[in-house]
């Protein structure tokens, strides 16, 4: 690693340290023509910038920005087109904000391009899985890693996924990731887990992984949900998808109630406000009797 990736890494390090005593947000900036919830809506570089100042101005932790949709049944998109709507964002976005970006990318050409332009940090859906090159380059560069969970591909993903204990495989897989991640030089301080709410999950199977966080939390890591707008809420509501608001907070605060330290939205007041009163719960628990 050259000076200039050690000064990049303790950089990275800095903004990649959760804010204490609360459930950090990471906003959602989707620059695709498809995403499930907002796709085309921030295409252009200055739309995708003036999106994220919203995000920030609401209260954002995270920026987390992605350039290909990982909806159930998207395909794929190119690593040349993927680069060109991130890279160029990314780079505007550093310019202007301290706040740690990440990069929603299972490509590792992709990642280094995104990094090298300011991100701190990859999520990666697949946990590694696609590109034998993103763990060695996430320890490589000193960046964070989100290692999520997920049966399948985006485009099969839904497509009867069975478990036999949701949960138990889900923390399996996860602590399998996280070795692999650590096998690779990632630092541990690096790695966040997600459990890939709504991906190659059935309706039962998101609502036992939000019932038994905690199991999750015993890894080590650090825990990321991602329930805005999802699918399952619509399911359980009959309420479309702009109109899943209430049911993505109600899920928001459970999530941090079992434990998440991260919570992935794409209405970032609304749910820093519904955190609060989590967090504020959680606090008083601790400190009863």
């Amino acid at each position: 690693m050259t000076a200039a990736d050690l000064s990049s890494a303790s950089v990275a390090a800095t903004r990649l340290t959760l804010p204490p005593g609360r459930t950090a947000v990471m906003g959602v900036l989707n620059v695709t023509p498809d995403s499930f919830s907002d796709g085309g809506r921030h295409a252009t570089r200055d739309l995708a910038l003036a999106r994220a100042r919203e995000l920030i101005a609401e209260g954002a932790d995270l920026i987390d920005v992605g350039g290909e949709s990982t909806r159930p049944g998207a395909e794929p998109v190119s690593a040349e087109r993927e680069r060109a709507r991130v890279v160029p964002l990314i780079a505007a976005l550093r310019a202007e904000t301290a706040v740690p970006i990440s990069v929603d990318t299972t490509k590792a050409s992709v990642a280094a391009e995104a990094l090298a332009a300011g991100a701190d940090l990859v999520n990666d859906v697949s946990a590694g899985r696609f590109d034998a090159a993103m763990l060695p380059l996430v320890a490589a560069r000193g960046a964070g890693i989100i290692l999520m969970h997920m049966q399948g591909t985006p485009a099969t993903m839904q497509q009867a996924p069975a478990y036999g204990d949701v949960v138990s495989e889900v923390a399996t897989f996860l602590a399998a990731r996280a070795e692999a991640a650590r096998a690779a030089g990632v630092a541990a301080h690096a790695i966040w887990v997600d459990p890939g709410i709504g991906f190659g999950k059935l309706v039962a199977h998101n609502l036992a992984l939000l019932a038994r966080l905690e199991r999750l939390v015993t890894l080590g890591f650090p825990v990321v949900v991602g329930v805005s707008r999802k699918g399952f809420l619509g399911s359980l509501t009959g309420a479309s998808v702009a109109e899943r608001l209430p049911a993505s907070l109600a899920a928001a605060a459970l999530a941090a109630l079992g434990g998440a330290r991260v919570v992935r939205a794409h209405d970032v007041g609304a749910t820093r406000q519904a955190l609060a009163v989590a967090d504020a719960l959680a606090r008083a628990a601790r400190t009863r009797g």
